[in-house]
């Protein structure tokens, strides 16, 4: 297994449960003991993880500034994201002008849309998400242009802020750190920055979450869900909190996990 995988794995379980023993964690996921270990100390080193007596907890003090690195939450719900990234997909249409964020939900749509080769004008601060649209002969692809955020392949800043003032796009597709109710937020300034600037931009904005995103708030503000047009999440999403957001006029999609 990937070293990545097994991190992403651990902290599935540790936000699940809050806390896991190392013997919980190895028949978890199948790996040794000593693999675990040596796992979770590098985690408590990037300060992902918490060491407890025999096992770890998620750093509860940090929630609201914590960020997994880019890597590692690629591998998060993985199965997931690609129900979601493909429901989301489908509800493109040819000849519309997309905004992708710098999300890896969002990747996982731009993977499927890449898949349908659909005929679209894809905007992004993603150079992941560039390089992967970049591979159809339909898709023409426009990179805002920023500053390279650290560990991370997203653009920020100026030229592409500035850039997004002056778009009229369809459709912004956008993840999110947490989703609290009816408010939406993220760990960044500048990626909170970034994401007001694609809402502002497009005619209708879909948030791409899977359920483990309807958590407590992060650090800052996003917006609040008045302006959202639609969410795309899985099944397993809390059933309350979607019923929060119906309320508040927001769609919502359910993508049922197919692997």
């Amino acid at each position: 297994m990937l070293k990545e995988r097994r991190h992403a794995q651990i902290v599935e379980r540790l936000r699940a449960s809050g806390s896991a023993t190392i013997g919980e964690l190895s028949e978890a996921i199948g790996v040794s003991g000593s693999t675990v270990r040596r796992d979770l100390k590098l985690l408590s080193e990037r300060g992902q993880v918490q060491l407890t007596h025999g096992g770890a907890v998620m750093p509860q003090e940090h929630l609201a500034a914590f960020e997994l690195d880019s890597a590692l939450a690629a591998e998060i719900a993985p199965v997931e994201k690609t129900a979601i990234g493909q429901l989301a997909a489908a509800l493109i249409e040819p000849g519309q002008t997309v905004i992708f964020d710098s999300s890896t939900t969002v990747l996982a749509a731009a993977r499927a849309i890449l898949e349908r080769d659909l005929a679209i004008t894809a905007i992004t601060n993603s150079l992941e998400i560039a390089t992967c649209l970049s591979r159809s002969r339909t898709i023409e692809v426009i990179a805002v242009g920023g500053r390279v955020r650290l560990g991370s392949p997203t653009l920020t800043g100026p030229p592409g802020l500035s850039f997004l003032k002056d778009l009229h796009a369809d459709l912004a597709l956008l993840g999110t750190h947490a989703i609290s109710g009816t408010l939406l937020t993220e760990t960044s300034l500048d990626v909170v920055a970034m994401k007001r600037a694609m809402i502002a931009a497009a005619r209708r904005t879909m948030v791409l979450a899977d359920d483990s995103k309807f958590q407590p708030p992060a650090l800052f503000t996003i917006c609040q869900i008045d302006q959202i047009d639609e969410i795309v999440t899985n099944t397993g999403a809390n059933g309350e909190a979607l019923s929060i957001l119906r309320d508040a006029g927001c769609r919502v999609h359910l993508a049922t996990r197919t692997a």
